[in-house]
């Protein structure tokens, strides 16, 4: 089976072609980065606009990497939701179209499981069962992951999710948007043991987080030093390693919990190199596994919607002519595929 992926949840148009039997066969992205850059964030309305400019030439573009003209495609899958509904409308709107215009299934996909599943399209997949860890600029989640569509959430950030902290921290430093990933460059030119912050909710049980108390430490420590550019580098490390030595106590808890041997660890934030550094030192006390996805699948994309997509064209599900779009929809709610 040969599907069509479409993501368009927030400000990256992903589009991908995934073959059931070949793997991933094209994979093209437009990111909106510059786009949004003069305002500091995402402005939803120009996402949803650019998304509209953007979807038709990449899907020609998609179609032609692969070598493949809309009758070799099987099924479209798109993202139904969570993200910004306007974004996700292009999306939907556009792939339910096609899908009907071909005479192919389509099937709305929920970004978040796109995300945990994205390491499945590397060349050793992780086997279920798993503790997935979500960890993305709107989601930071820890998830018992028995099979697709079997998951039960168990726990999850009450405010800030840690990729928002990472952005509204750096924004608060004066760093450039996006501001996380040059938070997380900058922390390498920091030194260690200059700052004190503090590790949010890890002094009680339970798996839940919380990183907005973080961001008003840090904001604090920067209002109150000398704001010197090796200062900035410092808080930088600070932050980050409070962020990740957090996440790290939480997901050895959840492997305890669990009783599980394999950690999986998607969305963008886990393309952090540090806390990749410290998760794959945490397994190894427990004699788990832990995966990733390569870095380029890490941050939204149209292959993890395929891939998603696919499995569950496969299981026999698929969308009625109507369509809609979610901005929120929590991925405990979904249907299994067995």
């Amino acid at each position: 089976m040969r599907v069509l992926g479409i993501e368009t949840s927030c400000d990256e148009t992903g589009i991908a072609v995934y073959d059931s039997e070949a793997g991933i066969i094209a994979d093209v992205l437009h990111s909106q980065i510059k786009l949004h850059a003069q305002y500091g964030g995402v402005v939803p309305e120009l996402a949803s606009r650019d998304h509209v400019r953007k979807i038709i030439p990449l899907i020609n573009k998609a179609l032609e990497q692969a070598q493949l003209s809309k009758q070799d495609i099987d099924g479209v899958a798109y993202t139904r939701g969570p993200g910004l509904l306007g974004a996700l409308l292009v999306g939907s709107s556009v792939g339910r179209s096609l899908a009907y215009a071909w005479d192919v299934p389509a099937i709305g996909v929920h970004h978040m499981e796109g995300h945990l599943l994205a390491p499945m399209l590397e060349n050793e997949p992780p086997a279920f069962p798993f503790v997935a860890l979500l960890v993305s600029g709107g989601h930071t989640q820890l998830i018992s992951v028995k099979g697709i569509g079997q998951y039960a959430l168990l726990g999850e950030s009450i405010d800030d999710a840690a990729g928002e902290a990472f952005d509204k921290t750096a924004k608060m430093m004066g760093l450039p948007y996006p501001g996380g990933p040059e938070l997380a460059n900058l922390a390498t030119k920091g030194k260690p043991g200059q700052f004190k912050l503090p590790r949010p909710m890890t002094d009680r049980p339970g798996l839940d987080f919380s990183f907005s108390g973080l961001k008003t430490a840090a904001l604090t420590a920067w209002q109150q030093s000398e704001q010197t550019p090796q200062t900035q580098a410092n808080l930088a490390y600070a932050f980050e390693e409070a962020v990740v030595e957090t996440i790290a106590i939480k997901c050895r808890r959840a492997l305890e919990q669990t009783q599980m041997k394999t950690l999986v660890i998607a969305g963008g934030v886990s393309a952090n190199t540090r806390l990749r550094a410290r998760l794959t030192e945490l397994v190894k006390k427990y004699e788990a596994e832990v995966y990733y996805p390569r870095p380029e699948f890490c941050t939204d994309n149209g292959a993890m919607i395929a891939y998603a997509g696919t499995q569950r064209l496969l299981a026999g599900q698929q969308q009625d002519l109507d369509f809609s779009a979610t901005a929120r929809w929590p991925i405990e709610s979904l249907d299994s595929t067995v």
